[in-house]
C-alpha cells in the first residue's frame, strides 16, 4: 500500500495552482493524480444508479408508513361506510364507499408517517453514519509520497486552498490513486 496525502479544491485551476506548488516543491508529476469526486448517490454503483441499496436515512420508513396506512385506512373505510350509508341504502353503495374511504385514508396515513422526523440515532449509530458519508463533491488532487515528506506535502496543499486534507493508503499505480473510493469518508491530517 502507497501513502497518499490528498484534498479538495472547488475548481480544477485551484487544484492546478496546488500542483504546481508541489512540483516546485520537488514532487515528480507521476506523483500528482487530479480527479472529480462527483455528488452523494451519483457513484452508479449499481446498475440503476446510485451508491447504496438503501437510504441510510430511511430507516423505519417502511413499517411507518404500512402502520400509517393501516390505522387511517380503517378509519376512511368507516367514514366512508358512514357517508356511502347516508347516500342511499344498497349494499354496493356501503362497500364501495368503505372501499374509497379505506383507500384515501391508507394514502393519507402512509404519507404523514413517512413526513414525520425519525428518532435521534444512537453514538453507535451516528458513528456508522459518519463514518459511510463518503467524502464531499470537488475536485481531487492526490499525491504520492513517503512518510518523511507527508507533512510537507499536507503544508502546501494547505496553503494553496484545499480542504479536508487526508492520508490515506491505498494502490499508487501509473500516476493515479486506483482504489480511491468515494463513499468512505476521509481521515482528516490532523496536524496541518
Amino acid at each position: 500500500m502507497s501513502l497518499i496525502v490528498a484534498a479538495r479544491f472547488d475548481t480544477f485551476d485551484a487544484a492546478q495552482i496546488a500542483a504546481d506548488a508541489l512540483m516546485k516543491a520537488g514532487v515528480a508529476p507521476d506523483a500528482l493524480h487530479t480527479f472529480f469526486v462527483n455528488p452523494a448517490g451519483a457513484h452508479d454503483r449499481y446498475p440503476l444508479g446510485g451508491d447504496r441499496a438503501a437510504d441510510p436515512d430511511s430507516k423505519g420508513g417502511p413499517f411507518g408508513a404500512v402502520g400509517g396506512a393501516a390505522a387511517i385506512g380503517v378509519l376512511g373505510a368507516v367514514i366512508g361506510g358512514v357517508i356511502a350509508f347516508a347516500f342511499g341504502t344498497s349494499l354496493v353503495t356501503i362497500v364501495g364507499g368503505a372501499g374509497v374511504g379505506a383507500y384515501i385514508g391508507s394514502l393519507i396515513g402512509a404519507m404523514s408517517a413517512l413526513g414525520r422526523a425519525r428518532p435521534r440515532r444512537s453514538l453507535a449509530e451516528a458513528a456508522e453514519a459518519k463514518e459511510k458519508q463518503g467524502r464531499a463533491s470537488g475536485v481531487m488532487l492526490a499525491v504520492h509520497t513517503s512518510a518523511e515528506h507527508e507533512m510537507n506535502i499536507a503544508r502546501i496543499l494547505k496553503e494553496a486552498g484545499g480542504t479536508e486534507v487526508e492520508r490515506a493508503h491505498g494502490r499508487w499505480r501509473d500516476g493515479k490513486w486506483e482504489d480511491f473510493d468515494p463513499l468512505t469518508s476521509p481521515t482528516l491530517e490532523k496536524n496541518v
